[in-house]
């Protein structure tokens, strides 16, 4: 890793920026397209900057749908023109019985790691409302899944392949929110997000109860920068919008957030 690169990410992004830049390094040097795993918002990020000091590539990111979370990395040659195909995914619906039972994001999450199952092979786990569930995984990997996940919690289901074009309108709605913090500590970002204290919020973080970007953090002086998702066990989640560079007359940070809490 660069230099210039270790000034503008942290320390503990060097794997997934040594993984890019290896990418980067096979779309140039074999002249052809590079597809990543399934990235998150700053991965994505970080692909991009990688990518913008680049002549001969290009890069499109795609995850089954318009707003998806989760993203492929397609990294391409100028020649190539990239189609949604290219990305290689596959719907997999959740048959269960709706009647009888309910099942949350977070049983569906921890069932696909309680399975040992890499985060980057499956992208957004997303729901209507209704009681449909869906999740987008590596085409490749769709027999895996089918195979391994006949299980969420105590409930019997099975996954089953759909078309792409039948992915569910996902029902989450952000709040935009604008406001000030003392710093971008993660603790300082959650109580701002949730209006907590910030002595509730060092606790939830303490405890276990926070994430950065799917990894758990129990450090509430861990510093957030833009594009991080965060997300707190029993209160909602947070995508840090944008950072302002330039502080207030007060010394504070200017932030805007995108929240959805839990009812």
């Amino acid at each position: 890793m660069s230099l210039n690169v270790e000034q503008h990410f942290r320390p503990d992004e060097k794997p997934i920026i040594d993984d890019i830049s290896d990418w980067i390094s096979q779309a140039v040097l074999q002249y052809r397209p590079v597809l990543s795993i399934f990235l998150n918002p700053r991965q994505i990020y970080i692909a991009q900057n990688l990518v913008n000091q680049q002549d001969e590539v290009r890069m499109r990111s795609y995850g089954g749908f318009e707003e998806a979370e989760m993203q492929r990395v397609l990294i391409y040659p100028s020649y190539f023109e990239p189609s949604n195909d290219d990305f290689e995914l596959q719907l997999l619906e959740i048959n269960y019985p709706e009647k009888f039972a309910e099942i949350s994001h977070r049983q569906v999450l921890g069932t696909l790691f309680n399975q040992g199952v890499e985060r980057g092979t499956f992208g957004d786990i997303i729901t209507d409302g209704t009681g449909r569930w869906q999740i987008i995984v590596q085409k490749q990997m769709a027999s895996y899944f089918q195979e391994q996940v006949d299980r969420v919690g105590k409930l019997n289901i099975r996954l089953e392949p759909v078309e792409m074009t039948d992915t569910v309108n996902s029902e989450t709605d952000w709040e935009s929110i604008e406001t000030t913090v003392s710093s971008v500590r993660v603790d300082s970002i959650i109580a701002a997000a949730f209006n907590f204290s910030r002595n509730r919020a060092k606790e939830v973080i303490e405890k276990g109860y926070a994430q950065v970007n799917w990894a758990e953090t129990q450090k509430p002086d861990y510093l957030i920068v833009e594009h991080d998702l965060l997300s707190v066990r029993r209160a909602g989640r947070i995508s840090v919008d944008e950072i302002s560079s330039q502080p207030t007359k007060k010394g504070k940070v200017r932030i805007k957030l995108s929240v959805v809490t839990v009812n």
